[in-house]
């Protein structure tokens, strides 16, 4: 024995990718964005939150052991080398095709486009309630924002001939009742989005798939509620088909991550659920007969 380890290093599982990560500055996006990094991808992270962006670029690279690499944020685009920010408005094309051309002069290529961000628009769960205002924006930012997403990011990795396109998008894609109109049906709209895409660019050797989390306590969602993580994260465990668990940010950077991954290399089509069993079955009814049949005296 030399006295060195025989165990092998275990291999980073994004070596050598490059990643865009749209929302990235924060919730999923966020947890993505530091996990992909640790598993050795350059990771492009697009948002609207400057100040936010640039400082998580600052935080993971500070807190990174990397040996190798030079880091630098500039005032044009706020590039670096290993993980960088750029500002960029989702909905608008010019925005989202300077990200890609920004990507291929500064990497050569792109691996991974994870269009992730989106808003929730208006809580008003009613018709009438739903102005047009909403709609629109929700839609804008959703819906045509994905498809800007996936439209640039498949112009480059078509000659390529690989690729992969994830959407986050909702348990709202598979159930309806529980969340606003305008929001439930763009979550509809993305995964449909994803299945034909699946279709055509699955000939070019590029996967698509898409994610759709369960309620989760993002920034978004508390304040949204406007209470506490931790009053969110009761609400949700107490909700959720499967008991014990608190759903985190970090389940979906987990799915994120083996989707974007070699090892689903034959995973395209997918909408991914990571809802704790809540899309399976409404359990409303079975509720309301126990507490009916408590109440007239029955016992189980």
């Amino acid at each position: 024995m030399n006295g060195k380890s025989s165990i092998a290093p275990i291999a980073k599982r994004l070596k050598g990718k490059v990643a865009i990560i749209t929302g990235g500055a924060g919730g999923f996006g966020e947890a993505t964005a530091r996990l992909f990094f640790q598993q050795g991808a350059k990771v492009i992270i697009a948002d609207v939150q400057d100040e936010k962006g640039v400082a998580l670029c600052n935080e993971i690279m500070a807190s990174s052991t990397m040996a190798n690499g030079h880091y630098d944020i500039n005032n044009n685009g706020h590039v670096g080398d290993i993980i960088s920010y750029v500002h960029c408005n989702i909905s608008d094309e010019t925005d989202m095709k300077n990200l890609i051309d920004l990507t291929i002069s500064k990497y050569g290529k792109l691996d991974i486009m994870f269009n992730n961000a989106g808003i929730s628009g208006d809580l008003d769960s009613t018709i009438l309630g739903t102005t047009n205002e909403n709609f629109k924006k929700v839609f804008d930012v959703n819906v045509y924002g994905g498809f800007l997403g996936a439209k640039h990011a498949a112009r480059v990795m078509i000659p390529r001939k690989s690729g992969v396109i994830l959407f986050t998008a909702s348990l709202a894609s598979v159930i309806g009742g529980q969340s606003p109109h305008a929001y439930t049906m763009s979550k509809h709209a993305i995964i449909g989005l994803m299945k034909n895409l699946c279709v055509e660019l699955g000939q070019h050797g590029i996967r698509v798939n898409a994610i759709s989390p369960g309620g989760v306590a993002t920034p978004i969602l508390v304040d949204a509620l406007g209470v506490d993580k931790k009053t969110v994260d009761e609400l949700l465990c107490e909700a959720t088909v499967l008991k014990g668990v608190t759903p985190d940010v970090e389940d979906v950077a987990n799915a994120a991550l083996y989707l974007a991954s070699d090892e689903s290399k034959f995973v395209s089509g997918v909408n991914f659920m990571i809802d704790g069993g809540s899309g399976i079955t409404n359990p409303s009814f079975s509720f309301v007969l126990q507490n009916f049949l408590a109440s007239q005296g029955y016992t189980s």
